[in-house]
């Protein structure tokens, strides 16, 4: 099973907030997931848009999961490196 780090949208219309969930690849948007790793509040401050699980996140790179281009963006910003060669 191949799996990737994707947002998982919440909220509700004109307020959103995405989930980063560790998912199978294949499976729907919003469907059931493995893990929640963090979340992302776009309309929120700043200082309170992004809370991630750094270590969480870094073992299931080093397993083989892919982030999508725009989880790659979120931590890419917070300096969570993509290497699977740390462990």
């Amino acid at each position: 099973m191949s799996t990737s780090i994707r947002l998982k949208r919440m909220g509700s219309k004109k307020r959103p907030y995405y989930r980063l969930v560790v998912t199978d690849s294949r499976a729907a948007r919003d469907s059931r997931t493995i893990e929640e790793v963090g979340f992302y509040h776009p309309v929120e401050a700043e200082d309170k848009q992004v809370s991630l699980k750094e270590d969480r996140i870094k073992e299931w790179i080093a397993k083989g999961a892919q982030p999508t281009a725009t989880v790659k963006r979120i931590l890419n910003k917070h300096q969570i490196t993509l290497d699977r060669t740390q462990e």
